[in-house]
């Protein structure tokens, strides 16, 4: 705890630590991306991933529950991002089906952890 604002350090809120944790995998399955994809899809899907940890971040120094929640929103945007992207290099055929359904599980997960979130700072 901030003791001075009485609020939750963002590395301490278990969201963060799971998007961080999700990150983490993601950018391991993209190392196996083939080269010619290391500036299209790869950095796309890098950039949404990263996006989850640094919004919730974000939102929580910013001290208000409005701006909280508007950061937790962008969070949840750039999960459907990622999920999506997932999806796009599944059905083009550049990682297996069987490899992005734990990492979109995971994400439908913490989806559901950030939307409670946003419903409790209401």
């Amino acid at each position: 705890m901030d003791t001075e604002n009485n609020k939750p350090n963002y590395e301490k809120l278990e969201i963060w630590q799971e998007a961080m944790d999700l990150t983490k995998e993601v950018y391991k399955i993209t190392q196996k991306f083939p080269s010619e994809e290391k500036f299209g899809l790869v950095d796309q899907i890098r950039r949404a991933i990263v996006s989850v940890a640094l919004n919730i971040a974000e939102g929580q120094g910013r001290g208000t529950k409005p701006e909280f929640r508007r950061f937790l929103q962008m969070a949840l945007g750039s999960l459907n991002e990622t999920s999506t992207l997932l999806t796009l290099s599944s059905e083009l055929s550049i990682v297996s089906q069987e490899t992005i359904t734990p990492l979109r599980d995971r994400s439908l997960t913490l989806m559901k952890r950030i939307q409670k979130l946003i419903t409790k700072l209401q």
